[in-house]
């Protein structure tokens, strides 16, 4: 029979237990249950989040299986939603959980963040959209959002508070084309851009093709680092650091840095960076095409 303070009682100690009862009421909302996603939603439940909207709209493939949480033969071709909700609620079956399986959209955003108490992101890098909107959302709705970025064998972080910078005013996508708000996205979650160094196969990152590297490495980090985040933020435990601070932490080279790029990407260190990623990212993609020759 499942007891929820049995279950999450190994918690008391980095949390008190009133600290517990009050995880177990407050809703977090996830779009995205991919890679990071999907570790997110199993992280929080693990930490006895008891309320969660979570939305995705995409099935499992094999490309999944070398990071996403549920991607697993037996999960082949089955909506990611629909494994993600069985295997949280298998580890508390307790839990409140909301589910749009045709994912966030401008049209349901009023509902995938009713009643949450906080966001964290789990869409695709390319999913800009969708991102943009769903943080605007936020921002207007004074809901915390946190962002963990999976970057080479590490973990980038930007959370956005109520009444702080918002996610637009940081990364300034506005106007720009998808490739332009990739190279933006990138380099304002990664400033220092730590894993760099160690991109052994320059040919894997392909922007038009919207693909790129990845590691399970990266996104458990990630989980791990944003369920951290969003209990310091739903506690009022902190620090808590909000854009245009950030952080990175890079467990390949063993490297960590704190961030702060007032302006966002308007910031002049940002727009030499940018000037400096788009060119090397035109050299790897003209000798991408060299080769495809």
């Amino acid at each position: 029979m499942f007891d929820y303070e049995q279950a999450f009682s190994r918690n008391i100690g980095w949390v008190t237990r009133n600290e517990q009862a009050r995880l177990r009421k407050v809703r977090v909302a996830i779009a995205g249950l991919g890679g990071v996603g999907g570790s997110h939603l199993l992280t929080l439940a693990r930490l006895g989040i008891g309320n969660f909207t979570v939305a995705d709209f995409d099935d499992f493939d094999i490309a999944n299986f070398n990071r996403q949480a549920g991607a697993m033969v037996s999960t082949l071709r089955r909506p990611k939603s629909d494994v993600l909700v069985e295997m949280a609620r298998d580890i508390n079956p307790e839990l409140d959980i909301r589910v749009f399986p045709q994912g966030v959209s401008a049209g349901n955003m009023n509902d995938f963040l009713r009643d949450v108490d906080i966001y964290v992101d789990g869409l695709d890098f390319f999913a800009f959209a969708a991102r943009r909107n769903t943080f605007a959302a936020c921002h207007d709705k004074g809901i915390p959002a946190v962002t963990a970025a999976p970057l080479g064998m590490g973990t980038a972080v930007l959370n956005f508070l109520p009444g702080k910078m918002s996610f637009e005013e940081y990364f300034c996508l506005e106007g720009h084309d998808e490739n332009e708000q990739a190279v933006r996205f990138m380099l304002g979650l990664s400033p220092a851009m730590l894993q760099r160094p160690y991109l052994v196969d320059k040919s894997a990152v392909d922007f038009l093709a919207r693909k790129g590297p990845s590691t399970i490495n990266a996104c458990q980090l990630c989980a791990g680092v944003a369920a951290t985040e969003a209990l310091k933020i739903l506690l009022g435990r902190g620090p808590v650091h909000a854009a245009p601070h950030g952080f990175q932490f890079d467990a390949y080279r063993n490297k960590f840095v704190h961030t702060w790029r007032p302006g966002g990407n308007r910031n002049p260190l940002q727009q030499i960076g940018l000037m400096v990623v788009r060119r090397v990212l035109a050299g790897m993609q003209a000798r991408k095409d060299r080769q495809d020759v």
